[in-house]
């Protein structure tokens, strides 16, 4: 193998790694989103200490074909945030791996055609019990209710509830899988960005869709944290009118540090300047007062 052979190897290794962090994402390094890359930016600097552009991601991890090996500064601190001391030992222990597989090539050739009858037997075994205790189960898109919109995965979270405990779902592809029961089971979905939604779910429901209503106020903040807008004294007057003048925002520090606190006044002044840092900013949850105005913010750094 070249090294280019191992460059490539490298990549789907730093796939796995991201994965680990982020296992609603299924895709590949042609569907990594620019969401993806500012997570994988922040996660390469967690592990490693050190910094990999945006600019360098689109060059030589989002390319499906490489013609030249990036600098080795850059392959060390790539095999450093997939579990390896550096370039050197990642290349040696693949190579070691290549190595062995042809060695064990022969060897399990002659096996092949005893081990395969076995398989097939065991394949079928598993399938048969696989499907007769298999339960029924309903696939449900999570959708903006206003927009028609698909709801991204990290912005919601998904529930049943079974015997008043609260069991997490998983959400891929916006989609949840709910089993299907001769009786109601009950599905909560909570966002901070969308109003609280209860459904129940059993084998008679036909619809597989779920929409979901947006709170306006917070989705008008997820703009100004997201959006490049210049005009600093309109999103100031915007800010005041959707903010209670009691605002407590609650900053989650990295790497278990603490948390920071700020006012109304102090977050304010924040997000009038869309600054890389804010646009990173994930908001965990948002409480409103009586007069719908949002009163609370708890966010991840």
């Amino acid at each position: 193998m070249t090294e280019l052979d191992f460059f490539q190897l490298l990549k789907q290794e730093v796939l796995l790694a991201y994965q680990k962090q982020y296992p609603y994402f299924q895709g590949n390094w042609k569907s990594f989103s620019s969401q993806d890359i500012q997570n994988l930016i922040e996660l390469v600097e967690e592990k490693t200490r050190q910094g990999i552009s945006e600019k360098w991601i689109y060059t030589h991890l989002k390319a499906e074909s490489n013609s030249k090996l990036p600098r080795k500064d850059m392959l060390d601190i790539l095999s450093q945030f997939s579990g390896f001391s550096g370039w050197d030992e990642f290349v040696f222990t693949n190579r070691e791996v290549v190595i062995g597989q042809k060695e064990n090539h022969s060897q399990k050739n002659k096996r092949h055609f005893v081990v395969i009858g076995f398989l097939a037997v065991l394949i079928v075994a598993i399938l048969f019990f696989a499907y007769s205790g298999k339960k029924q189960t309903q696939k449900l898109q999570l959708k903006n209710e206003f927009t028609n919109d698909t709801i991204q995965a990290k912005e919601v979270k998904a529930y049943t509830i079974e015997d008043d405990k609260k069991i997490e779902i998983p959400i891929r592809n916006s989609e949840i899988e709910v089993a299907l029961k001769d009786e109601n089971a009950k599905v909560v979905i909570q966002s901070p960005y969308y109003k609280k939604q209860e459904i129940k779910i059993n084998k008679t429901t036909e619809n597989t869709e779920i929409l979901l209503q947006p709170d306006d106020y917070a989705m008008m903040l997820k703009a100004f944290m997201k959006s490049d807008i210049k005009d600093w004294e309109t999103r100031k007057i915007q800010l005041n009118k959707i903010l209670s003048d009691n605002l407590e925002v609650i900053v989650m520090l990295k790497n278990d540090l603490g948390a920071e606190y700020f006012n109304k006044n102090e977050f304010s002044e924040k997000l009038i300047i869309p600054t890389e840092s804010v646009k990173r900013m994930q908001i965990l949850e948002i409480k409103n007062n009586n007069e719908g105005k949002i009163e609370f913010i708890r966010i991840k750094q």
